[in-house]
């Protein structure tokens, strides 16, 4: 029988420090659970052992904190003592895409299995939540049980994550839905048993197994990359025709079997999931002999990129047909607000195409500028707003931070050079520029168009804690 600690709740473990692992590990232990939280990292280790969350996420710092301060999280690098510390273990680790294919590079996954089973000797479940092709966790099962000592003793299922990078809090510790893909009934219960708190407060269940679990998470991002790029393609008719990609949305918005959540114009999606999850979803649907079902999601990628180009070219129509010499200010770095994450990021990608065309590129973000220098070391990096914006040909608002939603027109107009500017999400008042004599664009919109304030979701607002 697994061991408990003094509460009788099962002990976890999480495989894995990084944004889904990290989150993971301190919601559960603010949840009252045992947890040990495990990497290779150990610099990692050591910053979250203080407190000092690796990345920026809104409310995590304070959560890991209590939660290390509490006893009910350590970390450690010994595969030894997680082995024998844990009940229920969770496989965090990250899947990117392969350097010579669409792939996902599964190393890390086989690699955080197998040295987790080589070392479990009694009955023990070991949970991924890592976005893998369909067919890892079987293949995963066969390895685990052949490794570890305990043999069929141990038990392999998948509950994949479905974390919004500025609500990963929330979404952890409330989801909307729980998937369980498992192999058996003991497996089931030992995760209603771990999520037990989100269970009681009605979150709904959905006990599948391990190959639609897989899809599950797939198939999700692969629907909202499609709707993304959806408005974005009608945004490249609307340049075309003169017609507003923003009114159009609104329109479709108010259609209850469409809905207004991701239906948002503008430079279109990046980050560290939906880019290489519909890649390698295509990918492994070609392996499977069933690539054409899915040939959808590579002009889904396609008019994605596409998006970053058009934004090249509205900037240089602003700065008067060519952008050799003229000085951009770029504000955004980050592929989304109230995150460091610049994995794909649309802003950098339109940023390093501004610096190739030989314009004078100042970048600022409110957090992501460390991580932006590391992988764009060839731009410039201004501290703050309107050391960016100083004396700027033009102004591209690519990340939505509301210090940027804010910002008033008429300061800003006061450093620049020229007031042009184009917003590349859809998030600034047309009207409130134009008043103070800014030349406002935006992706898919007439040159004289209004503000149009598009369809919100409180569940797409930033929830502290």
């Amino acid at each position: 029988m697994a061991t408990r600690n003094a509460g009788g709740r099962p002990r976890l473990t999480v495989i894995g420090t990084g944004y889904l692992g990290a989150t993971h590990a301190v919601c559960m232990a603010s949840l009252g659970f045992e947890v040990l939280g495990v990497d290779v990292d150990r610099d990692k280790l050591d910053r979250l052992e203080n407190g000092d969350v690796t990345f920026f996420e809104p409310g995590l710092a304070e959560q890991l904190r209590q939660a290390v301060d509490s006893g009910r999280l350590q970390f450690t690098d010994d595969f030894v003592r997680a082995a024998d510390f844990g009940d229920v273990h969770f496989i965090c680790v990250g899947t990117p895409q392969t350097a010579d294919s669409p792939a996902a590079d599964l190393r890390f996954v086989d690699a955080a299995f197998s040295q987790l089973a080589e070392n479990i000797t009694r009955p023990a479940l070991i949970v991924g939540k890592s976005t893998v092709p369909i067919g890892t966790a079987e293949r995963l099962t066969e390895l685990v049980q052949d490794l570890s000592p305990a043999g069929e003793a141990v038990d392999v299922a998948w509950n994949p994550e479905f974390l919004r990078e500025g609500h990963a809090v929330q979404d952890t510790l409330h989801p909307d839905r729980l998937v369980f893909g498992v192999r058996s009934e003991s497996a089931a219960e030992k995760l209603r048993e771990v999520f037990a708190p989100m269970l009681d407060e009605g979150t709904p269940m959905i006990i599948t197994d391990l190959k639609t679990a897989e899809l599950v998470k797939v198939a999700a991002n692969a629907f909202l990359a499609t709707k993304i790029s959806y408005i974005n393609a009608m945004a490249e008719v609307c340049e075309a025709t003169g017609a507003d990609v923003n009114l159009l949305a609104t329109a479709l918005s108010y259609d209850s079997r469409i809905g207004g959540r991701f239906l948002k114009p503008g430079l279109g999606f990046g980050g560290g999931c939906l880019p290489k999850d519909i890649r390698a979803f295509a990918h492994r649907a070609e392996e499977l002999g069933v690539g054409q079902a899915v040939s959808f999601l590579r002009e889904v990628d396609a008019i994605n990129h596409r998006r970053r180009t058009r934004t090249v070219d509205l900037v240089r129509e602003l700065a008067g047909g060519a952008l050799a010499g003229k000085r951009i200010a770029v504000l955004g770095a980050a592929f989304k607000p109230n995150s460091d994450d610049i994995r794909d990021a649309p802003a950098l990608d339109v940023a390093a195409m501004l610096h190739d065309a030989d314009a004078i590129v100042s970048v600022y973000d409110p957090a992501a500028m460390d991580n932006a220098k590391r992988a764009y070391p060839q731009l410039r990096y201004a501290n703050t707003l309107l050391e960016a914006i100083k004396d700027a040909d033009v102004v591209a608002m690519l990340t939505e931070w509301d210090e940027f939603r804010d910002a008033d027109p008429e300061q800003l107009g006061q450093h620049v050079a020229l007031r042009r500017i184009v917003d590349g999400r859809h998030a600034l008042d047309a009207d409130a520029y134009r008043s103070t004599g800014w030349e406002y664009r935006a992706l898919g919109r007439p040159a004289d168009s209004h503000t149009v304030a598009l369809i919100s979701d409180k569940q797409d607002e930033l929830i502290p804690g």
